[in-house]
């Protein structure tokens, strides 16, 4: 195998050289010279591919027309763009169909932000160093204009509705919510104080994602930033079930969704959902349980039984009979269908948790703490005693994790309600590409309509991250490392213009392969 092999000096200067490999080791067949700088680099690549293919895209280098006395042709690069790379990004823009906008200027937002996340008046730097031609400043906020009143994210949603009916799974999708803050002083309409997942006390707004079951987004919506979550689940639902005409779906949510009210809703109508159970039901959904088999459990058990609709509500469940009572909506019109399940390393973990817990309590009960009232310390008179009764009951219950569903026995086993709940990760490394990789925050902007166009161009951004991702089982931030360096350079020499371009590295080589058209394949 005949290969050009490039080697840097002690001077900094690039040996270009021509080799082959024999018995393990590299002989050396040809020196091409040394490249002093990128110009002559890139020309001294060129000789070398012509020396192994002779004949082939013959490139007229004007040695001729050197200087004399200089031994070498003098080049200028006249341009440099990252093509591999924007043509990866541009190619998975138009594959999800987003190009259906006929906006250039809100595509070069999008993949600007996949670039490097920035603001959108310094999108224009990103795009000038990978060499995109691009708009204006002030074409980029009229863009984002547009994404409003022409809604775009409408059009964005129908997209990723699209993509995903041909190559994900819609019988199911995944709902969480996060929050987004602003350095600002004063709240308005939109930006409000509320209950903070990072525990700030700035204006937020509260943000909803729906994804599939792969963690593609089909859906973002923003609500004020004092909304309960429990609050925007259905509106979600709802407005994703009228844009698509979709009826028969499970809905799979987190406990912080568990409410009386949108479950009743949610069944009323016709959405199965899945969502997680406090710990604290437990006593209740399991007394059978804890009656005829105290609370012993073995790794791995399921226990399918049912919960009450209604918190304070009598329990269906009779206690007497032996046997947990298997959900139908016909014979417990007062319950919902309960999966617990017992996991030794999630005892340990929860055992853990407990303990630190415990110690803390113990040391404001003896005063070697401030008098803050943490968990399982309670007041008798004036002193603090530890509550040796809930720390029982919570001791008791580590390693149950349970679910509330709809959804009939004999549609869905227990364990599948389980795996199913467990695909909600997906919905959360979305929010977590949002918020690092793609940098959601922070916001630039405190007007509603900049605000929603910002979280349009967020969860573009993200479908085009999770298409790329999918295709090649790699990260956004290993796709942009490795195709980013790799640059096409035009070189004038003599007064030609001469393309060069950096050679295929193994992790370019199968990025490549997997973003093809499949006619390219």
């Amino acid at each position: 195998m005949v290969f050009i092999r490039r080697s840097a000096g002690r001077s900094g200067a690039t040996k270009v050289q021509i080799a082959e490999r024999r018995a393990g080791r590299n002989v050396i067949l040809e020196h091409i010279g040394t490249a002093h700088d990128e110009a002559e680099l890139a020309v001294l690549m060129q000789i070398a591919r012509e020396r192994i293919r002779p004949g082939q895209e013959a490139l007229d280098l004007g040695l001729d027309d050197a200087p004399a006395g200089t031994g070498r042709a003098r080049g200028v690069i006249t341009s440099k763009r990252c093509a591999l790379l924007w043509d990866v990004l541009t190619s998975a823009y138009a594959r999800l169909g987003f190009d259906v906008l006929g906006d250039d200027a809100f595509m070069q937002l999008v993949l600007a932000r996949l670039v490097e996340p920035t603001s959108k008046a310094d999108s224009v730097r990103v795009l000038e160093e990978i060499g995109v031609p691009h708009v204006d400043v002030r074409t980029f906020f009229r863009a984002l204009d547009r994404a409003v009143h022409r809604d775009y994210r409408g059009q964005i949603a129908a997209a990723c509705f699209a993509h995903a009916a041909r190559h994900g799974d819609l019988t199911l999708v995944l709902y969480d919510v996060t929050t987004l803050y602003f350095e600002a002083e004063y709240e308005d309409e939109l930006r409000k104080v509320g209950y903070s997942k990072e525990r700030r006390v700035d204006p937020q707004v509260v943000v909803g994602l729906l994804v599939d079951r792969g963690g593609f987004p089909l859906e973002i919506t923003c609500w004020e930033g004092n909304k309960a979550e429990t609050a925007t689940i259905l509106p979600t639902i709802r407005a994703f079930q009228e844009r698509h005409g979709v009826a028969d779906m499970v809905v799979v949510a987190d406990a912080g969704m568990l409410s009386s009210s949108n479950l009743k809703a949610l069944d009323e109508a016709n959405v199965r959902f899945i969502v997680g159970s406090r710990q604290t039901k437990a006593p209740a959904d399991l007394a059978s349980h804890f009656r005829w088999h105290g609370d012993a459990f073995t790794d791995g058990q399921i226990i399918d039984t049912i919960t009450p609709r209604h918190a304070g509500a009598t329990s269906e469940n009779d206690t007497h009979l032996r046997d947990e009572p298997v959900w139908a909506p016909q014979t417990h019109p007062k319950s919902w269908r309960a999966v617990w399940a017992y996991s030794s390393k999630r005892s340990a973990r929860d055992n853990k948790t407990l303990t630190a817990q415990e110690n803390r309590a113990r040391a404001v009960v003896a005063g070697e703490r401030p008098a803050r009232k943490p968990r399982f310390v309670m007041i008798k008179g004036d002193a603090a005693v530890l509550n040796e009764k809930d720390l029982a009951r919570a001791r008791s219950l580590v390693g149950l994790k349970g679910y509330v569903t709809n959804i009939p026995a004999d549609v869905m086993p227990a364990s599948e309600v389980i795996a199913s709940y467990h695909d909600l990760w997906r919905v959360e490394q979305s929010f977590r590409m949002s918020k690092s990789d793609l940098r959601a925050r922070p916001i630039f902007h405190h007007e509603r309509d900049a605000i929603e166009a910002h979280l349009t161009v967020v969860v573009t951004a993200l479908a085009v991250a999770r298409h790329l991702q999918e295709l090649t089982g790699l990260s956004l931030k290993k796709i942009i490392r490795a195709l980013r360096p790799l640059q096409e350079i035009t070189v004038s020499i003599a007064g030609h213009e001469h393309l060069a371009a950096d050679p295929l590295t193994p992790a370019a080589k199968h990025i490549l392969k997997s973003t093809a058209h499949p006619q390219e394949k």
